[in-house]
């Protein structure tokens, strides 16, 4: 049994990368199909809706593609099970004899009466064998009975009895090695047809075992499943409830090996409600503070501000621009000023924190640069040292630093110590830019420019500007970038999609699932 279990192991290892290739052809195909229906979709479906149903698509793709399921859903893998079955069988009844037989198995370490001094030992061997086994068995049962509920719902056709068919997949890569030229050192023209002949009898003997073994774990397989199958078809054709919310058709774009076994309409539809599952899970994981903050937005106001030439830039080349470092900056100048209510304060950071969880997945995925790595680690410390040590920089931005000054003094403080640090590190390297700029060069330079372009906003006002007005127009400017990333949440979703590593693809589209269901509701305003 042990040995057929291993043989049946290498046979599988060999089909892996045939099965990779099938698969990832499979998914090009497929892939050109999904981009073709997306440019046809009708325009009356929003946004939102054209997403749910991309990300429903390539779930099916990823979960019907992943090598794991492939794998476990092969016949070999249920003949594995089966017999990994049959031994734990044949251990049971071997230990019960060994039980029944009380002198044989247990006497040796109750009374000490045995004869022999290796019965303790031999008792000890069978329990080790015994957990060994019940161990060993768990893998592969499991893999065998994670997918049993699909197969036993599959559309039976003829193609499920032809046990005795080998398709050329379950062989190709035998017979790629038998057809592959083989670098011999000798030059002695009899070695290397003795070499060759060798190598050509040893793999055809191989090719002709791995369709045995394939055919014999196709005849297991269809043993164990046709009798649970008609009992499962009979029970669901008593109940046909309807599990799928959607009328399209998904079954053009499951990824199998064989195209002559299809899923039955049941099993897709199962898919599908996993999915619906594991998005409105996501969704129950509410945002409130970030959609009330996002009811701010002013016509991205926030963002066009930056826009403006009229600052002076401290450093001889500018940084990349990003999404996440101007946020974190006017939070700093936000929660530094006084007499604003604390739970206003706190709402604003809880706001910000939710909000920078995607505009950083927005980065990841949009700017992959150098530049924009060091922006990305240089916003994320400085909202660490703002959230946890409320400091900007190591200035504290405790509300009791700031009383009796006026908003115009607490932009402008900020706006001089920036200058202060982007000099002094200057300075200190000849005033020139540094290739590999630190967090508080980055953060100082985004502080700069921006309290400078405030400060040129309150001129133009005639009457002074108050705190409370001061914390409102922050509060403004940051729903206004965060509305303007949060445009390309469709895009990173529909990038999430497609991932080019078979490995990982599966786990990619749950990531997509996850960040639509977290973010429907904010896409829909």
């Amino acid at each position: 049994m042990i040995l057929l279990l291993l043989i049946i192991m290498i046979a599988s290892s060999i089909t892996i990368p045939t099965f990779k290739e099938v698969l990832e052809s499979k998914y090009r195909a497929t892939n050109k199909i999904s981009l073709t229906g997306q440019r046809l979709q009708h325009d009356q479906m929003s946004t939102v809706e054209k997403l749910r149903q991309h990300v429903r698509r390539y779930w099916v793709m990823g979960e019907t593609g992943s090598p794991q399921f492939v794998m476990a859903s092969n016949p070999l893998s249920t003949a594995s099970a089966v017999i990994c079955v049959i031994v734990l069988v044949i251990n049971f009844f071997t230990v019960l004899y060994s039980v029944i037989d009380h002198s044989d198995f247990l006497g040796p370490l109750f009374d000490g009466s045995s004869p022999s001094p290796y019965k303790w030992s031999t008792t000890l061997i069978i329990i080790t064998q015994s957990i060994g086994v019940v161990v060993g068995i768990i893998a592969p049962i499991c893999r065998a009975f994670s997918v049993f509920s699909f197969k036993l719902r599959t559309k039976w056709n003829k193609n499920y009895f032809m046990f005795f068919k080998v398709e050329k997949y379950w062989i190709q890569k035998l017979r790629v090695w038998k057809q592959s030229p083989v670098p011999i050192p000798s030059r002695n023209r009899r070695s290397r047809s003795l070499v060759y002949s060798s190598r050509n009898l040893f793999l055809s003997f191989s090719i002709g075992l791995q369709k045995a073994i394939v055919i014999l774990c196709k005849l297991i397989w269809l043993i164990v499943t046709v009798v649970p199958a008609f009992v499962v078809c009979c029970f669901t054709s008593l109940n046909t409830s309807r599990t799928d919310d959607t009328n399209e058709d998904i079954s053009k774009y499951v990824l199998q090996i064989d195209d002559g076994k299809e899923l039955a309409e049941k099993t897709l539809k199962g898919i599908s409600k996993s999915m619906n599952s594991f998005i409105s899970k996501a969704e129950k994981e509410q945002n409130n503070n970030l959609l009330e903050l996002l009811d701010k937005f002013n016509e991205f106001e926030g963002v066009q501000i930056f826009d403006t030439d009229h600052v002076q830039s401290l450093l001889p080349a500018e940084f990349v621009n990003s999404w996440s470092l101007p946020i974190v900056t006017l939070t700093c100048i936000a929660v530094s000023i006084p007499k604003i209510r604390k739970d206003a304060v706190e709402s604003l950071l809880r706001s910000v924190g939710e909000g920078l969880s995607f505009t950083h997945l927005v980065e990841e995925s949009l700017n992959c640069s150098s530049e924009y790595v060091n922006l990305r680690k240089a916003s994320m410390s400085l909202w660490h040292e703002v959230e946890y040590k409320c400091k900007w920089l190591d200035n504290p931005l405790s509300k009791y630093v700031f009383n009796g000054k006026n908003a115009t003094e607490i932009v402008k403080f900020f706006s001089d110590k920036a200058k202060e640090i982007v000099t002094e590190i200057l300075a200190s390297n000849d005033r020139e830019q540094p290739e590999n700029p630190p967090n508080e060069l980055i953060a100082a330079n985004s502080m700069y420019p921006i309290t400078q372009t405030i400060l040129f906003r309150f001129e133009s006002n005639t009457e002074p500007v108050t705190k409370k007005k001061l914390f409102s127009h922050l509060e403004s400017m940051i729903a206004d970038i965060f509305c303007a990333c949060f445009t390309n949440l469709p895009r990173v979703i529909t990038m999430r999609c497609h991932e080019s590593v078979i490995e990982k693809r599966e786990a990619s589209v749950k990531v997509a699932a996850k960040l639509f269901g977290k973010t429907a509701k904010i896409m829909k305003n």
